[in-house]
């Protein structure tokens, strides 16, 4: 299996919606949710995963799983209960992001440093939602460096959790190369013979000899796949033994992703979001550098939009993308929520 990994301040509804139309991904994770000290309220999870008013599904088919960051067991429990109840396909816990705020307000990666903590709150969790809801984590090796690894795997093995994503390297190492495979293979071998967690691997897949490396490497089956999969939307189908995706197949994309985006994003912001995704693709594509060039000193929306008219074939206009549907106990106006 192929799992679209979340990116904060990246890979958002609107991108995990283009990028699964491609096809090849068997599953996304969301960008996380914070909880706090409060039972957050069903639009707060909908803004997230807008996909949970289509079934917990993208628009092409693809099963989503919601992510929830924070470290009161309780409190946590009480939102994973009331997130079960809108039909997300599993709910995740997130133990690796490394951003210092997130940090510094004791979420993420800082409670590597607390195995006890994250079993807690896996467990609480667990007991929380439906036996037939799925509960997974994602963690990275560890905070400023990987000796609770094991530890903290077994923490949330035996805690009851279906799955684990593990990301091959500490906090402190961010996203710098390399990605420590090999650490991967020694968390799952340290598990309990017949435990039955699956854990998944994360971390610098790029191209289809990564995944088979990694694959090899790590023992896993299963492996998650973020900037990689950003900058080469075709990779889930390339590492498949298929086709993978031709600029040609993901220009006609872009104004899909600028019509769902804009519906999310002030206009001021939306031709930087634009550009920041081709800033990933053209590390793949020699098209994308050109379309970047193009609309690099742009900030203009308008002067974006005739650049998709001039260059999207056969487009004279921009398409429209029908919204989900709200359920009678959300808020119809939920889709107006700008992005965080």
């Amino acid at each position: 299996m192929l799992l679209l990994a979340p990116m904060e301040g990246l890979l958002d509804a609107t991108l995990r919606d283009v990028i699964t139309r491609v096809g090849g991904i068997d599953r996304c994770v969301s960008e996380f949710i914070r909880v706090t000290d409060t039972l957050l309220p069903e639009r707060a999870f909908v803004r997230v995963v807008p996909e949970l008013l289509n079934g917990g599904y993208t628009r092409a088919g693809v099963p989503v799983r919601a992510q929830l960051l924070g470290s009161d067991p309780a409190c946590l429990a009480d939102n994973a209960a009331r997130l079960a109840g809108l039909g997300p396909h599993g709910i995740d816990l997130n133990f690796g992001c490394p951003a210092k705020t997130v940090n510094q307000s004791r979420g993420g990666a800082v409670l590597l440093d607390e195995p006890e903590l994250i079993g807690r709150i896996v467990l609480a969790v667990r007991r929380a939602v439906p036996a037939h809801v799925p509960v997974s984590a994602k963690m990275r090796l560890g905070f400023n460096d990987d000796s609770r690894a094991e530890e903290c795997a077994h923490a949330i093995a035996d805690a009851g959790a279906d799955e684990l994503v593990v990301h091959a390297r500490t906090k402190a190492h961010g996203y710098r190369p390399p990605a420590y495979w090999e650490r991967i293979a020694q968390v799952r071998e340290s598990l309990p013979a017949g435990r039955r967690m699956a854990i998944i691997a994360n971390g610098e897949i790029w191209t289809v000899a990564d995944a088979r490396r990694c694959r090899e490497v790590t023992g896993c089956d299963t492996l998650m796949i973020g900037r990689g999969m950003v900058t080469d939307p075709g990779l889930a189908l390339a590492i498949k033994g298929l086709n993978g995706a031709s600029w040609s197949h993901i220009l006609p994309l872009l104004p899909i992703f600028w019509v769902q985006m804009s519906a999310r994003v002030e206009r001021r912001h939306r031709a930087g979001r634009l550009k920041q995704w081709l800033n990933y693709l053209r590390k793949r594509h020699p098209e994308a550098q050109r379309a970047f060039d193009d609309l690099r000193l742009s900030n203009d929306a308008a002067q974006v939009e005739v650049w998709l008219r001039q260059h999207v074939p056969p487009a004279r206009q921009l398409p429209t993308v029908p919204a989900f549907s709200a359920p009678a106990s959300i808020p119809a106006n939920r889709q107006a929520a700008p992005d965080a």
